[in-house]
């Protein structure tokens, strides 16, 4: 029996206003090919199919003929739900795409039946019990105490999600016991377990309430498919406990490592193989540090790519010892005649850091609260429109902050 595990598809995303309508496709029709060849006979999406809970027309579409070109594979497909996704968006389609061969877990929400099911294969016959864990919401398996204090509303999330864990599997053992077959027992989940890597897209899903989830929480099961983590990673050095990342890259810093979808293969219960199979990359992305003069140099590499391939997708990150008020114009003259988009352009942390000291060199007594703000904002960058929208948003809040602030003081 084999199983494909991916996860963190975030269809309709927006990456500094590029859409990424034409990588997602260009995935999925090579997902299809991988199915059909290795004859996998289920498909698991561990959470985060979607990028936002309202998702744009044309993420809805893709993903409504995705499950139509599995079905038509005779490949079973679950879809769990991640932080990301909108359980009702999910829910909204479940049952008709129940009549296509695929199960939709949106939230822990709904009956242990539909939570643990048998998976079948090609020929009809069970191959595989399935703990289908979706993202859990605390209010799904948590009732809040007035008078908790953080530490105790940590502890009892991290305990009430190892005991749905735990209830699950039982119940998988006791479906795998009744069916007298050596089916293996696969649970899923999208979380952060401890001692992994994330990246910058990544976004804290338990913020002050739950910083990980700790491996020895998961129940025995024979593989663990994890999902929210969108880089490949082993968790506890445990090999069948795996994330298998995101199968494009979802911001610059997740460059640098190919992107995977995981093979699993099983011989009864026993995982008889564990296959990292690399996704092609779809889009060309790259990140170029240094000073302007090794920038400069880099650049023009590109004077030799075709104006017909696809422009590549630039971060750069200049090091520079002066400010530079006018880098921005300066990195469009140099790129103009390029076959390159600029989508981030940022000063190195080493910059950052020397401006930092030298705000450590002044005294707080020196200085205007609205200076201290705006020496914090030079470490930042805000480059795009949007990303100058959201400055002028955020010095309109300072403003208001400190008026409030300063009228409360002179109350005193």
């Amino acid at each position: 029996m084999k199983i494909l595990h991916t996860s963190d598809w975030h269809l309709g995303q927006s990456f500094f206003t590029k859409s990424r309508k034409d990588e997602h496709q260009k995935f999925i029709e090579w997902l299809l090919q991988l199915v059909a060849k290795e004859q996998i006979d289920a498909v698991i999406i561990a959470g985060d199919i979607f990028d936002t809970g309202t998702p744009p027309s044309y993420a809805r579409e893709m993903y409504n003929q995705f499950v139509v070109d599995m079905q038509k594979l005779n490949c079973v497909l679950v879809v769990l739900g991640g932080n990301h996704d909108s359980v009702s968006t999910l829910n909204e389609s479940k049952q008709i795409l129940a009549c296509l061969n695929t199960f939709v877990v949106a939230s822990t929400g709904i009956t242990t039946d539909e939570q643990v099911f048998t998976i079948t294969g090609k020929q009809g016959d069970p191959v595989a019990i399935l703990c289908a864990v979706p993202f859990i919401r605390a209010r799904d398996v948590l009732q809040s105490t007035a008078g908790e204090t953080g530490l105790q509303k940590r502890q009892a999330l991290g305990e009430a999600i190892k005991q749905h864990y735990h209830h699950l599997y039982d119940i998988a053992l006791a479906k795998k016991h009744a069916s007298g077959q050596d089916l293996p027992i696969i649970a899923t989940g999208h979380l952060t377990a401890l001692g992994v890597t994330q990246s910058e897209s990544v976004r804290d899903i338990y913020i002050g309430t739950l910083d990980g989830f700790a491996a020895d929480g998961f129940p025995p099961a024979d593989y663990i498919a994890l999902g929210h983590i969108h880089k490949p990673q082993i968790v506890a050095k445990s090999e069948h406990i795996r994330y298998c990342g995101s199968p494009i890259p979802l911001s610059f810093d997740e460059l640098g490592k190919p992107k995977q979808v995981m093979l699993v293969e099983f011989s009864g219960a026993t995982v008889s193989q564990l296959q990292p199979i690399e996704v092609p990359n779809f889009q060309p992305m790259e990140v170029i540090k240094g000073d302007l003069a090794a920038i400069t140099t880099r650049l023009q590499a590109f004077e030799q790519s075709s104006a017909s391939s696809l422009p590549c997708w630039l971060c750069l990150e200049v090091d520079s010892q002066d400010y530079l008020s006018d880098l921005q114009e300066r990195i469009q003259g140099l790129t103009a005649d390029l076959n390159v988009e600029v989508l981030q352009l940022r000063r190195s942390r080493n910059q950052r850091r020397q401006l930092l000291n030298q705000a450590n060199n002044e005294t707080l007594a020196e200085l205007a609260p609205e200076e201290v703000f705006e020496k914090r904002l030079t470490m930042e960058t805000f480059e795009t429109e949007q990303e100058q929208t959201t400055l002028n948003k955020v010095r309109q809040r300072f403003k208001q902050i400190l008026s409030e602030v300063q009228v409360h003081g002179s109350e005193q």
